[in-house]
């Protein structure tokens, strides 16, 4: 019995390390040793008016004419937005991309309030009143009507800098791209101070996160994006199960069709933050009622289609640290086990369940002493609990397809 507690309690732990940290490490290792990953010098091969043009990832150009950038279509599913929809349409038609290469469309999922008239007013040139249906009916239905050779996404309440479409459109100069995910940066709102002692730490992570996405892009293809701002060809659009979403269920699914899905850190949106940790932890529950749908049955489970090294990545970056909060239980059992048990090891043991209470102490503090390491701790405790969460909302009674704005980002 020692033997098999010793064996759940080291492979639980190791699992933890390697998707939390040793999977990021290795792909910093892999980006600087494999000829043309390097983050530094790469450049990469684009095709452009039948000639190759080397140019770093990310880097934009002013194009001679308007011709030279392909239709974009921008779509923006909204459901009772009206506080935010008349900015989101005038930062949208502020982009630097050519006017009659823009087409701006405002997928109405249901609105109750004036949200489809307050888009037309600030000046979208295609406003759709749909029944409700969720996101990604909505987005679906601009999709079939877009002009665009290009279609992109954008969340009512994320702004685009003004040179967001041009970058990210760009990495469709390489045709073995199908979908590119652009960077959101978390800003905190008016209620929030900004500073160590702010509760939510989603920042901290996010940063990490981004970091360990643009590796992955250098390497192969990315395992997931945001809402905030993506794009795919018009061709390469897949229509999924409205209650998945497509962060996660495009990446891995343009893969699977033998293209790319890319991060490009250049094209730049700003989205509020969500300032409490009880928000941030209702989101992230919401968000994974939505993922476990796609891990389960959305095909992310099978590796038909995957590349190997990509195969690796799936199953590093998104299966184990889905798995996370349950490899948490199991090696926090196994280790009360063993102490409780005795014999060989017992010092090693009494260490590491000491370091396991000190992070669920040091979560539990955080509300009393609101320092950044303690915040960071419960940041971490209740993002991870959300994992369990979501998967028992998903499985106790399905997820609905339709959303509402997370507390505090409007």
């Amino acid at each position: 019995m020692r033997t098999a507690l010793e064996i759940v309690f080291w492979v639980s732990a190791a699992l933890i390390v390697w998707t939390q940290l040793g999977y990021a490490a290795a792909l910093a290792i892999l980006a600087r040793v494999l000829p043309g990953a390097s983050a530094g010098g790469r450049e990469r091969t684009r095709r452009r008016s039948g000639r190759l043009e080397a140019r770093p990832p990310g880097a934009s150009r002013t194009p001679s004419s308007s011709s030279s950038v392909p239709e974009l279509s921008l779509i923006v599913a909204a459901h009772d937005e009206a506080s935010v929809i008349a900015a989101k349409v005038g930062n949208a038609l502020a982009l630097d991309y050519p006017r009659e290469r823009l087409e701006l469309i405002v997928a109405c999922d249901g609105c109750a309030d004036d949200t489809a008239a307050l888009a037309r007013q600030a000046g979208a040139d295609v406003v759709l009143e749909l029944p409700r249906g969720g996101k990604i009916r909505a987005q679906d239905a601009a999709v079939r009507g877009a002009r665009g050779e290009i279609v992109a996404f954008s969340d009512a309440n994320a702004l685009w800098e003004p040179d967001a479409a041009r970058v990210l459109v760009s990495a469709f100069e390489d045709p073995r791209v199908g979908y590119a995910c652009g960077q959101v940066r978390f800003v905190r709102g008016a209620n929030a101070d900004g500073d160590g002692s702010a509760p939510n730490q989603e920042g901290v992570y996010w940063r990490y996160e981004l970091a360990v996405r643009a590796l992955e892009s250098r390497l192969s293809s990315i395992t997931a994006g945001n809402g905030a701002i993506y794009a795919t060809r018009r061709d390469s659009y897949v229509v999924v199960d409205p209650v998945m979403g497509h962060d996660l269920s495009l990446p891995f699914n343009t893969v699977k069709r033998g293209l790319r899905a890319v991060y490009v850190p250049g094209a730049r949106a700003n989205e509020k933050m969500v300032p409490s940790l009880a928000g941030e932890f209702a989101r992230k529950r919401r968000m994974m009622s939505h993922t476990w749908p796609i891990v389960l049955r959305g095909g992310m489970l099978s590796p038909r289609g995957y590349p190997p090294g990509y195969a690796l990545m799936i199953l590093s970056h998104r299966l184990l640290r889905y798995s996370t909060a349950a490899l948490h239980a199991l090696a926090l059992a196994a280790n009360v086990a063993l102490v409780a048990l005795g014999g060989p090891g017992q010092t090693l043991y009494i260490v590491t369940l000491a370091l396991q209470l000190a992070l669920l102490l040091g979560a539990a503090l955080a509300g009393v002493v609101p320092v950044r390491p303690l915040l960071i701790a419960r940041y971490y405790v209740l993002t991870t609990a959300s994992l369990a969460a979501g998967l028992w909302d998903w499985l106790r009674h399905g997820t609905d397809a339709t959303w509402a704005a997370a507390e505090g980002t409007r």
